[in-house]
C-alpha cells in the first residue's frame, strides 16, 4: 500500500513550514486573539479588571447612537465612491480601449494617482483643500466662482463628498485597469456579428460590452467596496472625524474607541463587525456578479 506522505510530500512540507510558521505569527494569531479579546471589557485605565462578557460588547454597539451614525456615514462614502469610481473608470477604459495619438502618454499619467502612498495623498488633499492657501481655492477665486475663500473641511454638508473626491482619485486608475483587461478580452466576433445584426453603438454596448464585463466589475466592486468600508488614512489625516460627527465613519469610530478611549475589547468587537459586513458584501457582489446569464 502506498505510503499517504511520500518523500516529496514531507519535503514540500519541511521547506513551507518556516513560511507557515510567519504567517501563524503575524496573521492568524492577531486574527484569533482579537477575537478572543471582543469577549472580555478591557479597558486599560482598569488594567486588573477585564471580566468575561460573552457578547455583551457586540450587543451594546447596538444600542449606541454613535455607531449608528458611523454606520449611515461609512454607508454614505461607500455608495458614493464606489459609484463613482466604476462610472469614472468605465469611461476612462472605454476611452483607453481606442486607438488614438497619445494613448500610451495617457495611460501612464493615470497610473500617477496609483502610486502616490495613501499617506502621501491624504496630505496632498489636505493642502488642496486648505481655506488660506489650497489649490483649490485659489483656482475658483481666480475664476470668479466663489467671491471669497472657503473652509471646504469645515461644511458638515461636504466634507464626507470632498473626502470621498480624494479617494475616488487615488483609486480609479487600478479600477480603470482592472476594467480594461476585460474589454481587451471580449473578441471582436461578436461586435462584427452585432453590426451585421445592425446594432447601433448604444446596442452593442448595453447587450456585447457590458455582459462581457461583469468579471472586471465583480473585481472593481469587491475591491473599492472593501476598501471604502475599512478606510481611515483620509479621515484621519482631513479630518479626524469631524467636523462635528460629519466624517465619523466606522473605521474612524474604531479607532477613536480602541486607541483614545483605550477600551480594546469593545474596539476589538467592532471590528469584527466590519469584517462580517464586508465578507456579506462580497459574498453578494459574487453571487450577483458572478451569476452566468
Amino acid at each position: 500500500m502506498r505510503r499517504l506522505f511520500g518523500y516529496e510530500e514531507r519535503s514540500a512540507a519541511l521547506f513551507l513550514a518556516p513560511v507557515m510558521a510567519v504567517l501563524m505569527g503575524v496573521a492568524v494569531f492577531p486574527i484569533l486573539y482579537s477575537l478572543y479579546l471582543s469577549f472580555f471589557r478591557i479597558k486599560l485605565t482598569r488594567p486588573n479588571r477585564t471580566p468575561f462578557v460573552w457578547f455583551d460588547n457586540y450587543t451594546d454597539l447596538f444600542t449606541n447612537d454613535l455607531f449608528w451614525v458611523s454606520v449611515a456615514r461609512t454607508v454614505t462614502f461607500s455608495v458614493v465612491s464606489v459609484s463613482a469610481i466604476a462610472v469614472i473608470a468605465l469611461l476612462v477604459a472605454l476611452l483607453l480601449n481606442q486607438d488614438f495619438r497619445g494613448r500610451r502618454i495617457l495611460s501612464t499619467i493615470l497610473l500617477v494617482p496609483w502610486a502616490i502612498p495613501y499617506v502621501a495623498n491624504a496630505l496632498m488633499w489636505k493642502w488642496i483643500y486648505d481655506s488660506g492657501y489650497g489649490a483649490l481655492n485659489g483656482i475658483l477665486y481666480q475664476m470668479d466662482f466663489i467671491d471669497k475663500y472657503m473652509i471646504w473641511l469645515g461644511d458638515q454638508e461636504k466634507t464626507i463628498f470632498l473626502i470621498a473626491n480624494a479617494f475616488v482619485w487615488k483609486e480609479v486608475p487600478l479600477a480603470t485597469i482592472l476594467l480594461l483587461v476585460s474589454l481587451k478580452s471580449i473578441p471582436s466576433d461578436l461586435y462584427q456579428a452585432a453590426r451585421v445584426d445592425g446594432a447601433s453603438v448604444w446596442q452593442r454596448f448595453v447587450h456585447v460590452t457590458l455582459p462581457a464585463m461583469k468579471p472586471g466589475f465583480m473585481l472593481v466592486m469587491i475591491y473599492e467596496t472593501m476598501m471604502a468600508i475599512r478606510h481611515f488614512d483620509l479621515f484621519f489625516i482631513l479630518t479626524e472625524g469631524g467636523p462635528g460627527d460629519a466624517s465619523h465613519v466606522l473605521s474612524w469610530h474604531i479607532y477613536v474607541e480602541t486607541f483614545r478611549n483605550l477600551s480594546f475589547g469593545s474596539g476589538a468587537a467592532m471590528s469584527y463587525v466590519l469584517a462580517l459586513v464586508t465578507f456579506a458584501l462580497s459574498y453578494t457582489f459574487i453571487r450577483t456578479l458572478g451569476r452566468k446569464v
